[in-house]
């Protein structure tokens, strides 16, 4: 696991269930690792899901996605799944996103990236609000 506070990488195996009758991992589930790579990010940070929603009356919510698939994933795989932040505004980060297969030889080799970008919304009117104060101060120190 490699990790700071603006990029984050967690490994994943692919399982029978993640894939197709042909082994190869369906398009979707790709989403999921990525999601998987931004949660841990957080929890890395100090903040929980169910924290930021209960505490900080927020959730983070995709509002777009650009994906490249480049190789496919196949059954038994080692998967790196990348998580960093390319830009940041008041209420939203831009992610740039990679999945690498992780090889016998210690190198890795590209299969997916992408760019994903998730908005704060405030849990009771569900409008954009600002990223919370606290997440902010332990990314950046402000």
């Amino acid at each position: 696991m490699n990790h700071d506070k603006q990029f984050f990488s967690i490994d994943t195996r692919i399982y029978y269930e993640d894939t197709d009758s042909g082994g190869v991992v369906y398009h979707a589930n790709y989403l999921k690792y990525m999601e998987r790579a931004r949660t841990e990010w957080l929890r890395n940070l100090g903040f929980e899901q169910d924290q930021i929603v209960n505490d900080l009356q927020t959730i983070f919510a995709v509002r777009s996605v650009q994906i490249e698939y480049l190789k496919p994933a196949r059954l038994n795989d080692l998967l790196q799944v990348t998580a960093s932040i390319k830009e940041y505004k008041r209420s939203f980060f831009i992610f740039f996103q990679q999945i690498h297969k992780k090889l016998v030889n210690g190198q890795t080799e590209l299969l997916i990236e992408g760019t994903i970008k998730v908005v704060a919304i405030n849990t009771k009117n569900f409008k954009p609000r600002k990223i919370p104060k606290s997440l902010m101060e332990s990314l950046y120190g402000h």
